[in-house]
């Protein structure tokens, strides 16, 4: 088991090339490189409608590039066998759909279906993940009800659970806080970072939150229109001026006094002073746009 940042960035290379990809004639992401950093967190963020999740999806192999490519370890993803490429790289897809009546430890049961194979069949490793993996995202007590009769928060951790049990050295995650309250938000982030910190895993997540962004990710992506417009740690990428050109929206930039990391607070046409105004009224280490 690791810990560090220098052991875990021995981990699995994932990295796109000039890639475009498009729904029909519709282009949305547009010759984008982009090198994933090893056993670390990264989340991209943006204004909705601008790539996160069609990158992601292009990441998974869910999306065939128009051009460019996605390579894993060296070898593009689609020459590398299903299977094969299951065992590496999980996703969790925005909004998943179970089979009806399927209970959630069957559900949690499935990420473990790229370890079986003819001669290799349902093992103790396998009720090992499937157990640690509710218990790891507090579901244990419902692994005998069906998905369908759960809360949407409550749908949402089986699926985490279920990405966790697959055991992929990266995952892939697209909004997974989605549904959730404050509390489990905070949950599911903080065993996302257990992964990356004590097992390694490579994650890359589609966040919507600035401030959850900042807090637990090591890098940030922030995409425009399609487009790579900053990357870095989030000290490097979460500024006033980013923000503003990313989202369109005004706000100051200050430290969050839990995690220093960088805090945004929006301002919004009710609560927009002048330049002034917010210079005099915010504190130390506070930038306004």
């Amino acid at each position: 088991m690791t810990s560090t940042y220098e052991e875990l960035a021995d981990g699995p290379d994932l990295r796109a090339r000039g890639l475009r990809l498009a729904y029909d004639d519709r282009v949305v992401v547009d010759d984008l490189d982009l090198a994933v950093p090893s056993g670390r967190i990264t989340a991209i963020v943006g204004a909705n409608a601008c790539g996160k999740s069609t990158l992601l999806r292009a990441l998974a192999r869910l999306l065939a590039p128009k051009s460019g490519a996605v390579h894993l370890d060296g070898r593009a993803v689609h020459s590398i066998p299903t299977r094969a490429l299951a065992q590496k790289l999980g996703i969790l897809p925005q909004t998943p759909v179970a089979p009806e009546g399927l209970t959630v430890v069957d559900l949690v049961g499935r990420g473990r279906a790229p370890h079986q194979t003819w001669w290799r069949q349902w093992s103790a490793a396998d009720e090992d993940a499937v157990h640690e993996a509710l218990r790891a995202t507090a579901m244990s007590d419902l692994a005998h009800r069906a998905v369908d009769e759960l809360s949407g928060g409550q749908r949402q951790r089986a699926w985490i659970a279920m990405a966790v049990a697959q055991g992929t050295p990266v995952m892939l995650l697209d909004e997974p806080t989605t549904y959730l309250d404050l509390a489990h938000q905070i949950d599911v982030l903080d065993l996302i970072t257990d992964l990356n910190r004590q097992q390694g895993r490579t994650v890359v997540m589609v966040l919507h939150d600035l401030n959850q962004a900042c807090r637990y990710a090591d890098h940030i992506v922030a995409m425009k229109a399609g487009r790579i417009v900053a990357e870095g740690a989030p000290s490097e990428v979460i500024t006033a001026a980013v923000v503003e050109d990313v989202f369109g929206l005004r706000c100051v930039v200050g430290e969050d006094p839990v995690s220093r990391t960088p805090m945004v607070i929006p301002m919004g046409r009710h609560h927009e002073g002048d330049d002034a105004a917010v210079s005099d009224a915010a504190p130390a280490g506070v930038t306004g746009a």
